[in-house]
C-alpha cells in the first residue's frame, strides 16, 4: 500500500486543490492531507480557524466525489526551525512513503528525509490560487465564489468569512489603536 502526503493551508479550500488530491489518489492508496498553519487565525494570510479549514476541505473532497475513507486530514502547526521540520510533521501523521509539493524548498527538506517527491498537479495557478481569492472577496468580487467548490462558498458566507476578511484588510491597511 502506498499512502503519499499533501501539504497546503487551504486559506480557502479552492477548486484546483481538489482535483490535485483526486488526481493524487488515482496514483496512490492513502492520501494525507496536512492542513499546515493551523495555529494561526484572523490575519490577512491566514484568515480562517483550523477548525473552518477542516470544515470547508472536507466538505470540498466530498462535493468533488473524493472517497473520504483514503484521505486522512491532518492539522498541523508550523515550527521555526526547518532542520527540524521533517521531525515535527512525522510526529503528527501516519507513516508515508510519498509527498507531492510544488514547493521547490519543501521538496528539498522531504529529499532530504528519504522521500520520494512528486510535482502535485496544477491547475490554473493564476487563477486558483488562495492568495488570488482572498483578494477577491476583501474587494468585493463575486467572481470568488466561481474558484472554489459550492460548499466553500457556502461556509464562507455562513461564518461570516466575507466580513471578517473586508475587517482584518481594513485593520492591516491601518495601525493598530487598542
Amino acid at each position: 500500500m502506498i499512502r503519499a502526503i499533501f501539504i497546503g493551508r487551504f486559506q480557502p479550500p479552492h477548486l484546483g486543490h481538489v482535483w490535485a488530491i483526486r488526481d493524487i489518489l488515482r496514483e496512490v492508496d492513502e492520501l494525507i492531507v496536512v492542513i499546515g498553519s493551523a495555529q494561526f487565525n484572523y490575519i490577512i494570510k491566514d484568515p480562517f480557524t483550523i477548525g473552518e479549514r477542516i470544515w470547508m476541505l472536507r466538505e470540498a473532497l466530498k462535493e468533488g466525489g473524493v472517497d473520504l475513507s483514503r484521505v486522512i486530514i491532518v492539522p498541523i502547526p508550523n515550527i521555526e526551525n526547518n532542520a527540524a521540520w521533517f521531525g515535527h510533521l512525522r510526529s503528527y501523521t501516519p507513516p508515508f512513503q510519498v509527498a507531492y509539493t510544488g514547493n521547490p524548498f519543501v521538496a528539498m527538506l522531504f529529499r532530504e528525509a528519504g522521500i520520494e517527491v512528486r510535482q502535485q498537479p496544477m491547475y490554473d495557478r493564476e487563477k486558483l490560487n488562495s492568495t488570488r481569492i482572498r483578494e477577491l472577496i476583501i474587494k468585493g468580487d463575486p467572481s470568488w465564489e466561481e474558484l472554489v467548490p459550492k460548499s466553500v462558498a457556502r461556509i464562507i458566507r455562513e461564518i461570516g468569512g466575507v466580513e471578517r476578511l473586508r475587517i482584518i484588510a481594513m485593520g492591516e491597511a491601518e495601525p493598530h489603536r487598542w
